[in-house]
């Protein structure tokens, strides 16, 4: 029996093991980085012991540091969560040796896996359909497009669609050298790209007694970056083709038996409208998105692992599925900037009417039917700081209901009512894509951002008028906050006077999601009659508090809440939520720069140039990529122009903030 258990991971990963500890009464360790140190994992945790250093390399990719950690903390067995070292055959087979107890699948069984050319070869033996793997130096133009893979990992690190056969070189040189930065290991290959593909994946367990479950499939279609950010279950696809199901829990089954696999593992499949699948990968380690089998199904994932590893045997056949589950993955990034990630300080994490943390099956009964609820699965809270050295995922929300369509009205109510302040996250493009009349069809593929205009996806939910009564409602607010550090005890509102005198003025920039900024400029008087806003005569304030505002327009009543922060104002309001910086009356001329002059948009290292002084540049032209986060982020022009200056070289480490280059606009001849 597991009495202490590590946990090699960090974040929602680790507290969604921990979680699940709790009830089985196992006492849980929790491992950290310095940049860690006071994480919500590490505080949950009865133990922690830290790993000194920040990068991913130093901490939790250090298998020698993890199993001494075990030791040390009196573990008797370490769970590796997903990610990390969580599909590592040397991590696992270090564990072993150390004498603890493995919450994972065999050692034989990873290896056999860890490598997707040799996984392919071996699933075709087993008779799972797969897609013909292709030798980088031997594709031609009739196999393009093709698509770029890591050998030895997945999340769309070290993957590239190539449709043109002269970039391919260049395109396998970027995917190698982000795959043996993610993955410790370089090796790529090519296979034949499906562009409209579904991605369809089997969630399985198998027990060392020869039992093999293939609980439920899950769809997760909907992916940027070749990662995924919707994710649900029962599968759209698998539920209108008849027979489908079957054939796919047929082929995961095969695919365990093939591997004498043993424990949770997910056998992903790409299949094509009419019901043809083929054999991706397998996952050897539970999912992010196995919250949507366990709300459909009742078990609690990890603990069966636990079973499993403790030797236990399950059931003759997994439990069946009830309603619908939907998965959506919550990003500190900017889909408007080609999911530039963000990093700073979360200042405020609230999603309301949360059923249920980690916990599954998140369907409440109520007076005997089944209702719609939410599950939250997130490592960040209010005051978390977001850095580059670690994925910037913030939660995962899941809704369960009935049917697909309750589940998606459940989520998109959950999700316009979160509240995240400081950073920009992809929340509006998750509210409008579980809105969207083709996803709600169920007609998504893996090119659905690409078919359904994007622009229109990411553009925020706070249309112009709504940013125009925030920056109202801020103006109002921030009125009453000097005010009442001004102690003034009158009724009467800042800024009134009873004579008439020249109008208030208070200056916002607004992003506009299009990656520039908007300026909203406020001109106002407090009167006796009440607020008077220049250019909009319809707007009259109703009541104004430092945090709340109320304003009629039109006859309409609406209340805004008003956070405040350094340099941030945050409203929110059913309209949208909309983030203000205040425009400095007197800025300081040391913060100014060069027009033109392009910055370091988060910390990280220049891999590689495409520009020289000199050269004409259009508005959104590479100029060179950034390496952050285990990804590689392409940095563009800003405007049509002449590179006049370069900052940086390939290898130099930059600063947030930091000067790339300067483009000149082109002089009219």
């Amino acid at each position: 029996m597991i009495r202490r258990l590590l946990v090699a991971n960090r974040g929602e990963i680790a507290r969604r093991v921990f979680r699940t500890c709790r009830d089985l009464g196992i006492a849980t360790v929790a491992v950290h980085s310095d940049p860690d140190a006071d994480a919500l994992h590490v505080r949950e945790a009865d133990a922690a012991v830290r790993l000194p250093g920040s990068a991913a390399a130093d901490t939790y990719l250090r298998a020698d540091l993890i199993v001494e950690a075990a030791r040390t903390s009196g573990a008797d067995a370490i769970h590796p969560g997903y990610g990390f070292l969580s599909e590592n055959a040397d991590f696992a087979r270090a564990v072993i040796a150390a004498g603890l107890t493995w919450v994972g699948p065999p050692v034989e069984a990873i290896e056999a896996m860890g490598s997707k050319i040799e996984a392919k070869a071996l699933m075709a033996a087993a008779g799972v359909p797969v897609l013909e793997r292709l030798d980088p130096a031997a594709v031609t133009e009739a196999d393009l497009p093709v698509l770029v893979k890591a050998s030895a990992g997945g999340g769309g690190r070290g993957m590239r669609v190539v449709e043109d056969l002269a970039s391919l070189a260049a395109e396998i040189e970027l995917a190698s050298v982000e795959a043996a930065s993610a993955f410790g290991d370089p090796t790529v290959f090519c296979e034949r790209y499906i562009p409209a593909g579904h991605h369809v994946e089997v969630q399985v367990l198998a027990d060392g007694h020869g039992t093999i479950w293939a609980v439920g499939e899950r769809e997760c279609s909907i992916q940027r970056r070749h990662q995924k950010i919707v994710e649900e279950a029962p599968s759209p696809l698998v539920e209108r083709i008849d027979g489908m199901r079957a054939a796919v829990f047929d082929a995961a089954r095969a695919a365990v038996s093939a591997v004498g696999y043993v424990g949770a593992g997910t056998v992903e499949l790409l299949a094509d409208d009419e019901g043809r699948f083929y054999f991706l990968e397998m996952n050897t380690r539970l999912q992010v998105e196995h919250p949507v089998t366990e709300a459909t199904t009742g078990l609690d994932l990890v603990a069966l692992q636990i079973l499993v590893a403790e030797g236990g045997r399950l059931p003759a056949t997994p439990p069946p599925t009830s309603g619908h589950a939907i998965e959506v993955r919550l990003y500190a990034e900017d889909p408007a900037q080609d999911w530039l990630p963000q990093t700073g300080t979360v200042e405020r994490f609230e999603v309301p009417g949360v059923d249920a943390e980690f916990a599954g099956p998140v369907a409440p009964h109520r007076d005997g039917c089944a209702a719609a609820a939410i599950r939250l699965d997130t490592g960040v809270t209010s005051g978390t700081v977001v850095g580059v050295h670690y994925d910037p995922m913030l939660a995962k929300l899941i809704a369960w209901a009935p049917n697909r369509h309750s589940a998606a009205r459940r989520l998109t109510a959950a999700l316009r009512g979160t509240r995240i302040h400081g950073l920009k996250t992809n929340r509006d493009l998750l509210v409008r894509i579980a809105e969207d009349p083709a996803f709600l069809a169920g007609d998504t593929d893996t090119a659905f951002l690409g078919v359904h205009d994007l622009a229109a996806l990411a553009a925020p939910l706070a249309d112009d008028r709504t940013r125009r009564l925030s920056a109202v409602a801020a103006t109002v607010a921030l009125a009453a906050d000097n005010r009442a550090r001004a102690g003034v005890a009158s009724g009467l509102p800042s800024g009134w006077r009873n004579v008439p005198s020249q109008p208030q003025h208070k200056a916002f920039d607004v992003p506009s999601g299009s990656g520039d900024t908007e300026r909203i400029d406020v001109r106002y008087r407090f009167t006796a009659d009440g607020l008077k806003v220049e250019s909009d005569d319809r707007i009259e304030l109703v009541t104004a508090a430092v945090d709340r505002v109320v304003l009629r327009c039109d006859g309409v009543e609406h209340g805004f809440d008003v956070a405040r922060y350094d340099g941030l104002v945050c409203v929110d309001s059913p309209l949208g939520a909309v983030d203000l910086v205040p425009v400095d009356r007197f800025p300081d001329p040391a913060t100014q720069v060069t027009a033109g002059s392009l910055l370091a948009p988060m910390p990280g290292a220049i891999i590689r140039m495409a520009v020289a002084v000199g050269d004409r540049v259009e508005r959104g032209q590479p100029i060179l990529w950034l390496e952050a986060m285990k990804m590689q982020h392409q940095i563009n022009a800003p405007a049509d122009g002449v590179v006049a200056e370069l900052h940086v070289e390939v290898g130099r480490q930059v600063e947030l903030g930091t000067v790339l280059a300067v483009v000149k606009e082109q002089e009219e001849p």
